[in-house]
């Protein structure tokens, strides 16, 4: 007999195309920030800082952002039906409200138990609430046949870039920076990521020949583009994009025939100017011009895991499809099928978010004033993080426009890039690291989002409650400086 092998698998066996992946908010970074995390509750006592501030990811309930009341207690309802039987109890003693125990009801009777699979595409309810609200938000029909529930919006950019993507010479236009979903997503596939920049001078805007640029440079190449992602407004950048640019991109979609991919979730998390929806102006455009616009494909996602609603881990979201091919949606309701159904809990909160309590219901006072204290919880961190920065050497911040991110330019010396080199790493994520090291914050260096050549940034949320943990990225900054000059 020969001796044992060894596993199976190991890392040069197994699929090439996951290897290569990168998805930097939990790569390295995220990892030892866990450690010192398990660490300091282990009773550690030796590290220079007494938390971990997870500043790297968008996970609103783990840096304290409280859950908004009427949809805890409705889901709450529908995990345990059975405290229906003592509405007393709740109205009298649990501060349940009525119209709580109402919509609870009303879920129960449309999708059943919570437990239960439900339509592949979700819940019919749920799916017309959605229509509902986009034609309150867009001012025009939708219908519900079109909206596809997903667990989180992630879900959903798997499944339509799966559809999308047929081989290696597809190509997707993506902007940079962008959300590493993208870029990882179509590495998974063996597609081809077509990268755009995104024009920091003008608050990370869209620059409509930057894009032409790189979509002709792909087609030369010999890459079959097919679809534009827009993230608006942005991550990490948190821009939210003007009306004109906004038809820009419809426009040039509709030339070269590209389906629009509008990442939309952070669309109420905007400070300065208004979220305009692609589905909106997609509209707007075909009434301006009909018979002009009427061909271009649009898929526009949203989420429940951010905004003021914050419930990332109940993994709720839905897509809606506007001008694909009857044949085609056919295939997308095959490929959702295949994993069953979003988890249905996460399907009626999202029905709680685009459906929530309205002037004159009893949970109306306290959900508005659950909502609001949130917003602007997040604008004062926004703009004290902002000020933080511009006290910082050689680092420049845009002023906070929305999501849930700032996304710094750095100007690190020449010493500091020779010394991350020594340790094989790129200057920002040198510098991330031993920010970590020193104060226990954990960021994202800009190269994991992808920047422009010849510049360093890195992505924070301003999630985390206090002010403390700022203070320490200042002190950190200034040795940092000195060390390297």
């Amino acid at each position: 007999m020969s001796s044992n092998p060894g596993p199976r698998l190991n890392i040069d066996n197994i699929n090439p195309h996951v290897r290569s992946a990168k998805y930097a908010v939990r790569g390295e970074l995220a990892v030892r920030s866990e450690e010192y995390r398990a660490a300091l509750l282990n009773g550690v006592s030796n590290l220079p800082f007494k938390q971990v501030i997870s500043a790297n990811i968008g996970n609103p309930q783990q840096l304290d952002q409280k859950p908004i009341t009427f949809f805890r207690q409705v889901l709450s309802i529908l995990e345990n039906p059975t405290l229906l039987d003592k509405p007393d109890v709740l109205i009298n003693h649990l501060g349940y409200k009525p119209d709580v125990l109402e919509r609870a009801k009303r879920l129960l009777a449309q999708v059943g138990s919570v437990g239960a699979y439900s339509a592949s595409n979700g819940a019919p309810a749920i799916r017309q609430s959605i229509a509902e609200f986009l034609e309150r938000r867009d001012g025009f029909p939708a219908n519900q046949a079109d909206i596809y529930l997903s667990a989180g919006a992630s879900s959903g950019v798997n499944t339509l870039l799966h559809v999308i993507c047929a081989d290696e010479k597809s190509g997707i236009l993506i902007p940079i920076p962008q959300y590493p979903l993208y870029s990882a997503s179509l590495s998974v596939l063996n597609a081809a990521p077509v990268p755009y920049l995104l024009d920091e001078a003008k608050n990370w805007g869209t620059d409509l020949a930057t894009i032409k640029e790189a979509y002709e440079k792909a087609k030369a190449e010999g890459i079959d583009v097919r679809a534009i992602v827009i993230i608006n407004p942005g991550n990490p950048t948190g821009a939210s994009l003007p009306e004109e640019d906004v038809r820009a991109v419809i426009d040039f979609a509709s030339q070269e025939r590209l389906v629009i991919l509008a990442d939309e979730v952070y669309q109420t998390n905007v400070f300065v100017g208004e979220f305009i929806s692609f589905k909106r102006m997609l509209r707007q455009m075909q009434k301006e011009k009909p018979g002009v616009y009427d061909h271009v494909e649009l898929a526009s996602l949203h989420s429940v895991s951010k905004g003021m609603v914050g419930e990332c881990g109940h993994r709720g979201g839905y897509f809606e499809l506007v001008g694909f091919d009857p044949a085609v949606q056919a295939e997308i309701y095959k490929f959702v099928s295949i994993t069953l159904c979003a988890p249905v809990i996460g399907q009626c909160l999202v029905e709680l978010m685009v459906n929530p309590p309205r002037p004159g219901e009893p949970s109306y006072e306290l959900y508005q004033q659950e909502y609001n204290a949130i917003f602007d919880g997040l604008r004062e961190r926004a703009t004290a993080l902002h000020t933080a920065f511009q006290q910082m050497e050689g680092v420049e911040c845009g002023v906070p426009q929305g999501s849930m991110y700032l996304f710094p330019t750095i100007k690190l010396p020449r010493k500091a890039a020779e010394a991350a080199a020594a340790e094989g790493r790129s200057p920002d994520e040198f510098y991330c690291m031993r920010l970590l090291e020193a104060t226990g914050v954990c960021v994202v260096p800009g190269s994991g989002f992808g920047q422009k050549e010849g510049t360093l940034h890195f992505r924070t949320t301003f999630l985390a409650p206090g002010t403390e943990w700022v203070g320490s990225i200042i002190k950190f900054h200034q040795e940092f400086m000195d060390k390297y000059r």
